[in-house]
């Protein structure tokens, strides 16, 4: 029988480089929070320049200004909801700091954020690749189903998302001259 507590590893036992288990944890929850707070310092001496840098142009003005409405209306708020959205987890904290969003509040949020959000990704993730290495262990051929189900799941999430992005550009009503 499988257990789900067979898929987390003991978090006092070596894990990592000698370290626990929680204690990789923490060093990826700090590490995190130090990336949030390198993006806000680059965005804030960026500012406009945000707009011309590669990361602006590839992600195209209009986007730019989605985020920077998100901002305007939420503050520090956005911030932390940020780490709950694929997309904006690292494009807005740089958009924050262009904005001047207050410091203060930047930092709370982003503590908040990574606190929150960091363990349950590290504990979340952990357990699907350890317990998916102990299927592997147990039996080579239903790891091999249970990947090539995900990865297709995966593509066919991204091709409706794609498809449903197109149709919501066309007009509804077309208009003959």
């Amino acid at each position: 029988m499988w257990y789900l507590t067979m898929a987390v590893p003991a978090p006092t036992a070596p894990f990592w480089f000698g370290l626990e288990y929680w204690q990789v944890g923490v060093i990826l929850i700090n590490a995190l929070f130090g990336a949030f707070q390198v993006y806000y310092w680059v965005g804030r001496r960026l500012g406009e320049k945000l707009y011309e840098s590669r990361v602006g142009v590839k992600l195209g003005r209009d986007r730019i200004a989605k985020i920077e409405a998100v901002v305007e209306r939420w503050g520090a708020l956005a911030v932390y909801g940020c780490f709950w959205v694929p997309m904006l987890r690292h494009t807005l904290p740089w958009v924050a700091g262009a904005l001047r969003v207050s410091y203060p509040w930047y930092v709370v949020a982003s503590a908040l954020g990574c606190l929150t959000w960091a363990p349950l990704w590290w504990f979340g993730l952990t357990a699907v690749v350890w317990g998916w290495l102990e299927l592997a262990a147990r039996s080579p051929i239903t790891a091999a189903v249970v990947a090539v189900v995900a990865v297709a799941g995966a593509a066919w999430f991204m091709i409706r998302r794609r498809r449903r992005r197109t149709t919501d550009d066309q007009p509804l009503v077309t208009q003959d001259s």
